[in-house]
């Protein structure tokens, strides 16, 4: 019988049950969604731009919210991943600080710089020194539930930053495309769960054949370039397995043209498409003919289409099939999917170099 299907063998391979918390998104998704209809601001000017700044998973969610609602918008958005917010940064600019655990040393720094440029800004986060400041500033803080990995908890992070928008009036309201949403989650956890065999999964049959392999995945650019993203970092988180990404049209301008050496390795290389009905019309034709291209050299090659009519529900299932994948991958390759102890080492051996 398959590991993936030897429920005895989980408990030890995945102590901390990454398992569980994959399977509650749909319902982690529904209690974010009710907790945001309690955010309240005091709205007194609209934001000329608005900036997302953090670090992994706590970055995501303004990777997606960009998408999702980046034409709803008047103002720019952008998502910031560094020590510095961007020049333009000033006092007629919104920063959204986003940390889950609160001491993220690259988000703490854009945090103080906001507060130096004048800028409005939120936090979302569940504790840690970067709530410590804002209550200290008095600058509105959206709380986090606690105890979560932070790249387990996009279904918080996501719909609260969504909620925090919508509470400042900046988007309209989302309530349908949760809905939809959820309704869509609910039905895929019914597909790609643990509990249904490999035969009839395809997120343990989609693992199965990436299995041994280095992982491509491409998207497309401004549909499914977060969910190509957090494939990418999932992949690599859950199953510490080698992982990355490109979006199309840019990946045939340039990535595509390296699929041809070291020709001993293209066979260790697992390729997924991620597909959308939105794509435009030369991206669709530039799927096919890239697929045409590197079938023949990939060892195991994969088409994903997004299912849903919204937006949201498009990325976010796509998002889902990804995070199953990379937790069978991680009992494929014998490894607890929560641990990431190489990141925890960096983080220990700055903190050092800082303190000295």
């Amino acid at each position: 019988m398959s590991i993936l299907d030897q429920t005895d063998r989980w408990a030890s391979i995945d102590p901390q049950s990454m398992r569980l918390l994959l399977e509650s998104f749909p319902e982690q998704v529904r209690a974010a969604w009710k907790a945001a209809q309690t955010i309240s601001f005091a709205v007194t000017h609209k934001p000329r731009n608005i900036v997302v700044t953090g670090l992994g998973g706590s970055a995501i969610g303004g990777d997606i919210v960009r998408l999702v609602i980046g034409r709803e918008l008047r103002v720019p958005l952008i998502v910031n991943r560094d020590y510095t917010l961007p020049g333009f940064i000033d006092s007629s600019s919104l920063v959204i600080a986003c940390s889950y655990s609160g001491n993220t040393e690259e988000t703490i720094s854009t945090y103080q710089e906001a507060g130096q440029a004048k800028a409005s800004t939120v936090c979302i986060t569940s504790g840690g020194r970067l709530e410590a400041m804002a209550r200290s500033d008095g600058c509105p803080v959206v709380s986090l539930p606690v105890g979560l990995p932070p790249r387990a908890a996009l279904g918080h992070s996501l719909v609260l930053l969504l909620g925090t928008l919508q509470a400042l009036h900046l988007i309209p309201d989302m309530t349908a495309s949760l809905e939809e949403t959820n309704e869509l989650l609910s039905s895929l956890l019914g597909q790609y769960g643990s509990a249904i065999p490999e035969a009839r999964n395809l997120a343990k049959r989609v693992a199965r054949s990436l299995h041994g392999k280095i992982i491509a995945i491409y998207g497309s650019n401004a549909i499914l370039d977060a969910a190509a993203y957090r494939w990418r970092t999932q992949i690599e988180e859950n199953s510490k397995n080698l992982a990355f990404h490109h979006v199309l049209p840019e990946m045939n301008h340039n990535e595509l043209v390296g699929w041809r050496f070291p020709e001993g390795i293209m066979r260790f290389i697992g390729v997924v498409l991620l597909r959308d009905k939105g794509d435009h019309p030369q991206v669709q034709r530039r799927f096919d003919l890239t697929q045409e291209i590197i079938r023949e050299r990939a060892g195991a090659l994969h088409e994903v289409w997004s299912e849903g009519e919204s937006l949201l529900a498009r990325i976010l299932c796509t998002i889902y099939l990804g995070d199953f994948v990379s937790l069978y991958l991680a009992y494929l390759n014998d490894t607890d999917p929560t641990p990431v102890e190489v990141i925890e080492y960096l983080k220990r051996s700055l903190s050092a170099t800082t303190d000295g």
